[in-house]
C-alpha cells in the first residue's frame, strides 16, 4: 500500500539552492519519468486557472538549456510560443488541466489550482515516477510520489516547461474569448485586473466567466 504523499516524496530530498542549478541536472540526474507541474492564471479575474504537466526526456534537457528556458512570466509572448512548440514536440508526454470559474468560486482559488494540477497529471498517458509541483502545496489525493518546490519554475526544467505550456495555452484561450467580450480589453490584459479591465467591470458588470469570489468582481 502506498505511503502518504509526503512520505513517498521523502526519498527525493533536495539539496540547498547553492548546490544546484537545475534539479534534473543534479539531484535528480538519472531519474526518468519526472513530471513538472505548474499553473497560470491564479491571479486573473476572468477565465479558468490552467495547469500543465510535462515529462521531458533526458535528451531534451541540453536543448532547453541552450534555448535559455526560464519562468514563463520572464519571457516575451513570441518567445513563449516558440519554446512551447519546442517543449511539446520533444516531451515524452504533456497535458493540460484546468478548473472553471464556477469551480474557483465554489472551492476557492487555491483548491481550484490544485484541482487543475491534479487533472493535468491524471491526463498523462505516461505515468511519472515523480511529480515536481511548483509551490508549497501538495496535490490532494494524487496517488503518485510528489515533491513541492517553491519557485520551482526557476529550479526545475520540467516545471519551467509546464509553466510555459500552461501560459501559452491559457493566453490562446483568453484571446479566443476576447472577441465575445471585447469591452474588457482581454487581448491586452489576458483576464488580469488592468485599469481598463476594472473600469469595464464598473461600466458593464460581470461576464459569465468572471470570478465572482474575487474582490474586484464584487460590487
Amino acid at each position: 500500500m502506498m505511503e502518504t504523499e509526503q512520505t513517498a516524496a521523502d526519498s527525493w530530498l533536495l539539496p540547498p539552492q547553492s548546490e544546484l542549478n537545475w534539479l534534473e541536472l543534479s539531484a535528480l540526474s538519472g531519474t526518468s519519468g519526472i513530471a513538472g507541474v505548474d499553473e497560470v492564471g491564479r491571479g486573473a479575474l476572468f477565465g479558468p486557472v490552467v495547469a500543465a504537466a510535462v515529462i521531458l526526456p533526458d535528451c531534451a534537457l541540453p536543448e532547453l538549456l541552450a534555448a535559455k528556458i526560464k519562468d514563463s512570466k520572464k519571457l516575451s509572448s513570441s518567445r513563449r510560443k516558440q519554446l512551447a512548440q519546442q517543449i511539446c514536440a520533444s516531451a515524452i508526454d504533456w497535458r493540460i488541466g484546468f478548473a472553471s470559474t464556477a469551480e474557483i468560486d465554489r472551492l476557492n482559488i487555491l483548491q481550484a489550482t490544485l484541482l487543475a494540477m491534479k487533472r493535468a497529471v491524471l491526463k498523462l498517458k505516461v505515468q511519472p515516477a515523480l511529480c515536481l509541483i511548483d509551490g508549497n502545496q501538495l496535490v490532494k489525493d494524487l496517488l503518485l510520489p510528489q515533491q513541492t518546490i517553491v519557485k520551482g519554475d526557476e529550479r526545475s526544467l520540467n516545471i519551467a516547461s509546464a509553466s510555459i505550456v500552461a501560459k501559452v495555452w491559457r493566453d490562446e484561450l483568453v484571446l479566443r474569448l476576447a472577441s465575445k467580450y471585447p469591452m474588457y480589453d482581454l487581448i491586452r490584459n489576458k483576464g488580469y485586473g488592468s485599469q481598463k479591465h476594472l473600469l469595464a467591470l464598473q461600466q458593464y458588470g460581470l461576464s459569465p466567466l468572471h470570478r465572482k469570489s474575487f474582490r474586484p468582481c464584487q460590487f
